[in-house]
C-alpha cells in the first residue's frame, strides 16, 4: 500500500486558515492529485487543513474522515522562566549534544521533556497511526509490521509538519527529534510511504518521496519559506 501525506497550504495561522498564496498552492495541489486514484482520505480538523483539502475534495467530489490526532502536533515543554514551548523548538546547539535526542527509545525519557505534555501527545500520534494502518492491513510489530491485509491501496493524509514528522518518526522508529530538525516539508508538500514486504506476512514502509513540490514548479508557484529557518544568520529571514 501507499501513504501520502500533505503538509497543508501556505498558512494564515492567525485564522488557522491559509494565506491567497496557499489558495492558489492548493489548487494546483489538487490538480496533481486528481490524477490518482485513493482508497480514503483523512484530515486534521484544524483549518489550515480542512482548507487545503478542500480544493481536492471539490474536483473529486471525495470525502474526508476528519482524524483528530492528525492535528498539529501539541507537546510543549517548561522553559527556565516557567513559560511554556513546543518541544522541537530547541536550537541546534543545545538538542544535538545530547546523544538520547537521537534515539527513538530515549528521547521521550530526556529531562526536558518530561517537562511537559509530550509524551501523551506523541502516544496519541503513535496510537492514531498504528490504528489507521491496522485498518488498512498493516499491523506495527515492533519495527516492522505484519501484514494482515496484504494490498496495493493508496490513502491521503492531509495534516501539519509537526505531526508528520512524528508519524514518520513512529513508523520508522526513530526519533521525531532528526526528522523536525534536520528534514523539513513545505507547504502542500506531498510524502509518499510504499510498503515493502521482502517476507510473506512481514513489511517496512519505505519513503518514495519526501516533500515533493513538484505540483508547484509545474505551475509556476514559488514553493513557500514557512518552516525554513535563514540559511546565513544575517538574513532577515526566520532564526
Amino acid at each position: 500500500m501507499e501513504i501520502w501525506i500533505v503538509r497543508h497550504a501556505d498558512p494564515d495561522y492567525e485564522h488557522d486558515s491559509i494565506t491567497e498564496k496557499g489558495e492558489r498552492e492548493a489548487k494546483l495541489l489538487a490538480k496533481r492529485l486528481a490524477e490518482y486514484e485513493f482508497s480514503a482520505v483523512y484530515c486534521s480538523p484544524m483549518g489550515r487543513a480542512q482548507k487545503t483539502a478542500s480544493y481536492y475534495l471539490e474536483m473529486t467530489g471525495k470525502t474526508a474522515e476528519t482524524l483528530d490526532w492528525l492535528r498539529e502536533f501539541e507537546g510543549n515543554v517548561e522553559t527556565e522562566d516557567g513559560g511554556r514551548m513546543q518541544c522541537w523548538d530547541r536550537k541546534p546547539a543545545y538538542w544535538t549534544k545530547i546523544d538520547d535526542y537521537y534515539s527513538y527509545e530515549k528521547w521521550l525519557d530526556v529531562e526536558l521533556m518530561k517537562k511537559g505534555d509530550v509524551k501523551r501527545h506523541y502516544l496519541k500520534v503513535k496510537d492514531g497511526i498504528d490504528s489507521l494502518l491496522k485498518e488498512h492491513g498493516y499491523e506495527k510489530s515492533g519495527r516492522i509490521y505484519d501484514v494482515t491485509n496484504s494490498n496495493h491501496d493508496r490513502i491521503l493524509v492531509f495534516c501539519h509538519f509537526g505531526v508528520e514528522a512524528a508519524i514518520l518518526s513512529h513508523i520508522f522508529s526513530i526519533s521525531p527529534m532528526i526528522l523536525w530538525h534536520n528534514f523539513v516539508a513545505l507547504p502542500t508538500s506531498v510524502t509518499r510511504l510504499a510498503s515493502a514486504e521482502r517476507e510473506e506476512g512481514k513489511a517496512i514502509f519505505m519513503a518514495i518521496q519526501f516533500g515533493d513540490l513538484s505540483h508547484l514548479y509545474a505551475g509556476g508557484e514559488e514553493p513557500s519559506f514557512k518552516a525554513r529557518f535563514c540559511e546565513c544568520y544575517e538574513d532577515e529571514t526566520r532564526h
